[in-house]
């Protein structure tokens, strides 16, 4: 299915002025798609797996953003060390501190988001409020030792639960951004300044509950 240009471009006029950024989910789709909404100006890509990742990314041009968007297994943490922009998924402290130990090898940093769990479905990733608190609090003291110097905290990322109900998706986006100004306070030295919430079904309300930066694939791409 071709890429959905009306629908793209009616998306950045949506967003114009509302400081919003467009990640432009791009797991399972061609190289070339890819590359033609490169050529029609958009520079931030999310993808889901590791390994497609890594291959894409040697065949695509250097300027494109590329995000972390899926679940991530420390094991394949070093894979996207040297390239990745951001890592929106981070749910654990584990992932962080590999993160950390990969983005100091390979002299550079690493921006992450922290992964909270908002909706209600068990089966998505993400940190509880006890877990969140905790890898707040170890980071913390280890910055004060000198630690975690290669993590950057830039927010957090969720997604809400898929359903119809538009008033408990808005609930779930509010408590996200509850935890996103709660992130702030912590880290008043890191940039924190991404709060990534919203998808092709969801990314309006998102948007009126202070979304950042929204995550887009089947509105550009069609379905998978």
């Amino acid at each position: 299915m071709p890429i959905n240009k009306e629908v793209y471009q009616a998306i950045l006029r949506e967003l114009e002025g509302k400081n919003v950024t467009l990640v432009a989910v791009s797991k399972t789709k061609s190289v070339e798609d890819i590359q033609t909404l490169y050529d029609l100006g958009q520079r931030d890509f999310g993808e889901n797996y590791v390994q497609e990742l890594a291959d894409k990314q040697q065949l695509l041009p250097t300027g494109i953003r590329w995000h972390f968007i899926g679940h991530l297994q420390t094991n394949k943490v070093k894979f996207l060390a040297p390239f990745i922009y951001m890592i929106q998924s981070v749910d654990s402290l584990k992932l962080l501190l590999e993160i950390d130990k990969h983005a100091a090898k390979n002299l550079r940093s690493i921006r992450c988001l922290l992964q909270i769990h908002i909706a209600r479905e068990e089966t998505k990733f993400g940190l509880n409020n006890e877990e969140l608190d905790s890898l707040l609090l170890t980071v913390n003291q280890n910055r004060q030792e000198g630690r975690f110097s290669h993590s950057v905290i830039g927010g957090c990322m969720g997604m809400a639960s898929l359903t119809e109900n538009k008033m408990q998706i808005r609930e779930e986006f509010d408590y996200l951004r509850s935890v996103f100004e709660k992130i702030k306070t912590k880290f008043p030295s890191d940039p924190v300044d991404t709060l990534s919430m919203g998808m092709s079904s969801d990314y309006n309300i998102a948007i009126e509950a202070g979304s950042t930066m929204i995550r887009i694939g089947t509105l550009i791409f069609g379905e998978r």
